[in-house]
């Protein structure tokens, strides 16, 4: 439990700083941060941490990226980890590009739920957003949906001026495949001049789009994972859309249960803060694992400070998503 009584069972693992689309609310024009060092976390090392993280309580684990499916051994990790007992759930990360390749190969590994960054349906505009090819991704899906994973999330970034226009089509496209879709407000994790005011499009805003096509009715038990979505019905449809705020929302922390481990080995209690924990030394000497991650669970913030001119000291592509 961290100081503010919430119970952190929660760890987002990066696997990779690398990425294959150019997202631009993510990583910053002409970041190769990646080049300055080829020394990521092993996939045995990751095991060792999730390891011992589960004998702390920790049950959830997602792995992500930058693009956790440009890992050759994603599939590796992903049964090691499945297989420690204590894992209860494992998720993936993905902007979908390799999924066509691993959808099958990552369920037979053990991960029980994927979420897909999908910005956009016109090409022209996820081009535009990613630099990357839309119909690869719908590809992957597709074969996401083949292989059956217990729970599909598609994850839209909102940005206005650039894909208001996308978000009915979206929830049109993940309720015909019985998909989750999630809008997010855009966070400063590139940039602090990503939320410029001709940019910044709030969940409230989203909401009040989308009631133009159909009412939305709040579910405010449903959680079908472990994130700080806040979920409604589309009375027509049926679709289930999740909204995740982290600027306009009140108390958006207040059920915060997650720390995020860094593809270079540091543990980063909080998204929205500086300050992160190295676990190379216990990793790789005579330290404890146990003891660091203890000690990055007592120095979790109560808030991040996403609306206080936060300026990240690394971009999101770096820090893991």
């Amino acid at each position: 439990m961290d100081p503010f009584g919430r119970t952190i069972d929660y760890l987002r693992i990066s696997v990779t700083d690398r990425c294959n689309e150019r997202c631009l609310y993510c990583m910053p024009e002409g970041y190769k941060g990646w080049a300055k060092k080829a020394d990521h976390l092993s996939a045995s090392e990751i095991i060792r941490i999730v390891e011992a993280s589960c004998a702390l309580g920790f049950r959830k684990f997602r792995l992500t990226g930058g693009e956790p499916l440009l890992r050759h051994d994603i599939e590796e990790i992903s049964a090691g980890i499945w297989a420690l007992p204590g894992v209860q759930t494992l998720g993936v990360s993905t902007n979908g590009l390799r999924l066509a390749k691993h959808a099958q190969g990552l369920r037979q590994a053990g991960v029980r739920s994927l979420n897909i960054s999908l910005d956009a349906l016109s090409p022209e505009v996820y081009r535009g957003v990613t630099g990357g090819n839309v119909a690869e991704v719908l590809r992957g899906i597709d074969a996401a949906c083949a292989a059956q994973f217990e729970v599909i999330k598609l994850n839209c970034v909102l940005m206005r001026g650039v894909n208001e226009d996308e978000l009915w089509p979206l929830v049109q496209f993940a309720a015909e495949r019985k998909m989750l879709v999630r809008f997010i407000e855009l966070m400063p994790v590139s940039s602090a001049g990503v939320l410029a005011e001709e940019r910044f499009f709030s969940v409230q805003d989203a909401m009040q789009l989308l009631s133009k096509h159909d009412t939305l009715h709040a579910i405010p038990d449903y959680r079908p994972g472990n994130g700080p979505a806040r979920y409604y019905e589309m009375a027509g449809s049926k679709a289930r859309v999740g909204f995740i705020g982290a600027l306009t929302t009140p108390d958006f922390c207040g059920t915060c249960n997650k720390l995020r481990l860094t593809s270079d080995g540091k543990l980063r209690p909080c998204l929205g803060r500086h300050g992160e924990l190295d676990l190379l030394p216990a990793l790789r000497g005579e330290g404890d694992l146990q003891s660091t991650i203890l000690e990055a669970i007592r120095n979790k913030p109560e808030n991040h400070e996403f609306a206080e001119c936060y300026e990240p000291g690394r971009p999101m592509t770096a820090i893991g998503g």
